[in-house]
């Protein structure tokens, strides 16, 4: 038990760097977090409901982060072609480049470092130690949807190659390749 002690402390002066007083070159905390996740969310992840859920608050600070970075110029809402009573959050260009300055950053250089082993055992371990948080709790975290119960793959082959095709079960949408490497809200682990 002092092992795992031990181990949440260290996550914990870690969260330090993610959670900070104040401002950190013009954005707060959570304006960040909020930056981060959509520039890496899926295209159903990508709404103020989703927003909210992730970064763990209400729809109503959702939306008062949304207007910040709008006001700022790094996240633009734009009405869903397929429901006009949706809005869809896209991180702008500019924002993109604003995500140079992010405060994590440090974190990132230190895990890049390490061999690829060792990156996949730290998230590995980190994954594992959310699914255990997410059962007792009977919550979910967002995660990729490689990962995800509700992805499905078929895959067929012609002559001279094998192709793989992606879609989502949940809301029953074709997935892109490039897709099932980004975040979502709606992410269901397989239980073994």
């Amino acid at each position: 038990m002092i092992l795992a002690r031990e181990a949440i402390e260290l996550l914990g002066q870690m969260a330090r760097i993610l959670w900070f007083e104040g401002a950190k070159h013009g954005l707060r905390d959570r304006e960040w977090m909020a930056l981060r996740f959509l520039s890496r969310a899926n295209r159903f992840s990508r709404t103020p409901s989703a927003l909210a859920s992730y970064v763990g608050t209400t729809r109503g600070t959702a939306s008062f982060i949304i207007g910040e970075l709008e006001r700022l110029g790094y996240l633009e809402r734009k009405r869903s072609a397929t429901d006009k009573r949706s809005v869809m959050l896209s991180v702008t260009q500019q924002g993109k480049k604003f995500l140079v300055r992010d405060p994590i950053s440090v974190l990132l250089e230190a895990i890049a470092v390490l061999d690829d082993e060792a990156k996949i055992r730290f998230r590995d371990t980190l994954r594992h130690v959310l699914d255990q948080a997410d059962a007792a709790e009977q919550r979910h975290h967002t995660d990729v949807c490689k990962r995800c119960i509700f992805l499905r793959e078929d895959r067929t082959a012609t002559d001279s190659k094998a192709t793989a095709e992606f879609s989502c079960r949940l809301f029953r949408a074709p997935i892109a390749e490039a897709e099932i490497d980004l975040l979502c809200t709606s992410f269901e682990h397989h239980r073994q």
